[in-house]
């Protein structure tokens, strides 16, 4: 393969391009040295070494980081506190063919763990019990009612995944009911805990773990991986984790944590197994929504992932685990089509709070350092989404209220820099909220509707410092530039080595300069689509076809409609099409500068 046409460094790397929505493109900080290190050695282009180095690799982490293993990512599990209580019990229960209840979330993150550990005790014969609460009735984490009836159906040991850490009565209700409560959890926790039997979390406030950034159904991972230490130690059956790989990579992408480290090797090798559309009920959505290309984290994080979703936030919480569970091809095909439905009402809903949620974002003061919006009627179940669109909007962190008789549930998204878990919790030392708690980028709590404004002062104190300083000047990093006849697929896949893309490990954006828009229209309800050729070139360019979603009405969009014979630099990231057995190159654009 020959290399790609890449220039050394993009043209804004003298910091004199301003974008028409205001943000100054920026060279990617990075050590040239290791990247020229990186480059050599592994006999890559500049470019490649470029983009491992301001990730923070170098020469002698390059080849992994390319190269992905559980081998040598994965940290023992038991180094996490209370994993041997809670792995021993566990063995405990398989072994005397107890049954073991799982409580779980009705995300994406919750739904992946509860249906880890609801195929992995299937595997072993163990009976289990699930159970997943209802969003509006029943709300987040445990509630007594519903581990008193577990136990009431036969559980001696419950397993909460993805919640559970903040969950004092209730679990204090199990332990005093004789059940022992497993906390299998990756939120931020208070300086105490609950009354739980074991309580295995990256996040506790007493762990020693650097692991911090593991999703819920990570964590999950690791206990089955202790489990299966435990149960080979004493001769018994174990299950070959590598068949759930799918399962935890989806729910790792959707829960938007760092792409980095075991969360990089879970994703990657991941990704994999879903290719192989093993799981039934996986390969049913993939089916449903259309999707004939092998994954990747966009499409299990915008594409499989919100039809998993769909089902606990404007229907039935418990579909998402049935459709990653069940064995039955038919069955799968219903529940698929079922969340599809339930998906398409969800963007109906998602759009009217939308339109909403931005016109009271857009009244409130530009200082403030967190978007907090809140009114009557608000459906919970789309608040989260609108939370993250609001976030990429205004670049600050958001919290989303929905409000009924005077009580408010919120769900909130934050920005790189911004601890939202930790703000949240320290809220909850006040009278300022009910109940609340996350991590870093992402928390939810609940409040009385009269204590909105006072928390609203509240945040923005606390990080207001700290908003300052990380919007003191608005940069869009830029990876390298390319000529647009590079933009091949071939460059496409020399970059994607360096993926899996997401949280803590940026898609890679590349600088197309000097381009000519020669055909631009909307598409869909917002998105412009456009045509570009190289201006240096002319009309004897071949044409590259762009896409700015979301962008009617705004500054970007504005500029492809009108055009009118300017040049442009454009700024985005390229993706391989496959249609028809043929290959091309999409490119989705980040922003847009004038020439």
């Amino acid at each position: 393969m020959g290399r790609p046409q890449i220039s050394t460094a993009p043209d804004s790397s003298d910091g004199d391009i301003i974008s028409v929505t205001g943000r100054r493109w920026q060279l990617r900080e990075h050590n040239a040295r290791d990247a020229l290190a990186i480059s050599q050695q592994l006999g890559l282009p500049e470019l490649m070494g470029r983009i491992l180095a301001s990730r923070k690799v170098n020469a002698e982490q390059a080849e992994a980081f390319l190269k992905p293993t559980l081998r040598e990512y994965l940290p023992d599990p038991f180094h996490l506190k209370d994993m041997d209580k809670a792995a021993k019990r566990v063995v405990q229960a398989i072994q005397n063919k107890e049954t073991i209840g799982v409580f779980g979330d009705y995300d994406v993150d919750g739904a992946t763990s509860s249906a880890l550990l609801m195929r992995y005790f299937r595997a072993l014969n163990v009976k289990t019990l699930v159970h997943i609460p209802d969003r509006m009735k029943e709300g987040y984490g445990p509630n007594t009612p519903a581990l008193l009836s577990l136990k009431e159906r036969g559980a001696s040991v419950v397993i909460t995944v993805d919640c559970g850490t903040m969950a004092f009565e209730p679990l204090q209700a199990a332990k005093d009911a004789g059940l022992d409560v497993i906390v299998v959890d990756h939120h931020k926790s208070d300086t105490h805990m609950p009354a739980a039997y074991a309580i295995v979390n990256p996040n506790r406030f007493d762990e020693s773990s650097s692991h911090t950034q593991l999703a819920a159904v990570g964590v999950t991972f690791l206990l089955l991986v202790a489990l299966n230490k435990l149960l080979r130690e004493a001769g018994a059956q174990v299950s070959d984790l590598m068949q759930f790989l799918d399962i935890v990579a989806l729910g790792t992408i959707c829960d938007v944590v760092p792409l980095t480290g075991a969360n990089r090797a879970l994703v990657t090798q991941g990704l994999k197994i879903m290719q192989q559309r093993s799981n039934t009920g996986i390969a049913a959505a993939m089916d449903t929504a259309r999707l004939a290309e092998a994954p990747g984290t966009y499409h299990a994080g915008f594409i499989i992932g919100p039809r998993i979703n769909a089902g606990g936030r404007v229907g039935k919480s418990d579909l998402g685990v049935r459709l990653l569970t069940t064995e039955d091809a038919l069955e799968a095909r219903a529940i698929a089509e079922e969340l599809d439905h339930f998906n398409a009402e969800r963007k109906a809903i998602e759009s009217t709070v939308m339109e909403e949620a931005m016109q009271d974002a857009l009244a409130l003061p530009a200082s403030d350092a967190i978007i907090m919006v809140a009114r009557e009627g608000w459906h919970a179940g789309v608040i989260g989404i609108v939370a993250g669109r609001l976030k990429e909007h205004f670049n600050k962190p958001t919290a989303v209220i929905a409000i009924t008789d005077g009580i408010g549930k919120a769900s909130a998204r934050s920005i790189t820099g911004i601890d939202l878990g930790a703000a949240v919790v320290a809220a909850t030392h006040t009278d300022l909220l009910i109940g609340g708690g996350g991590h870093a980028m992402a928390a939810g709590f609940t409040i009385v509707e009269d204590h909105i404004t006072a928390l609203r002062n509240f945040f923005n104190e606390r990080l207001g410092a700290k908003m300052q300083e990380l919007s003191h000047e608005r940069m869009l990093s830029i990876d390298g530039t390319v000529s647009l006849q590079g933009v091949t697929p071939e460059l496409v896949r020399l970059i994607e080595q360096a993926g899996p893309f997401g949280a803590g490990n940026s898609s890679v954006r590349l600088q197309l300069s000097t381009v000519r828009v020669v055909n631009a229209s909307v598409v869909g309800e917002n998105h412009v689509r456009a045509i570009i050729i190289d201006g240096n070139v002319g009309a004897s360019s071949p044409g590259l076809k762009v896409m700015a979603f979301r962008s009617v009405g705004t500054a970007i969009g504005d500029a492809l409609l009108n055009a009118k014979g300017r040049m442009f630099h454009i700024a985005g990231q390229a993706r391989i099409n496959q249609w028809q057995g043929r290959e091309s190159v999409d490119f989705f654009i980040d922003d847009i500068a004038i020439c």
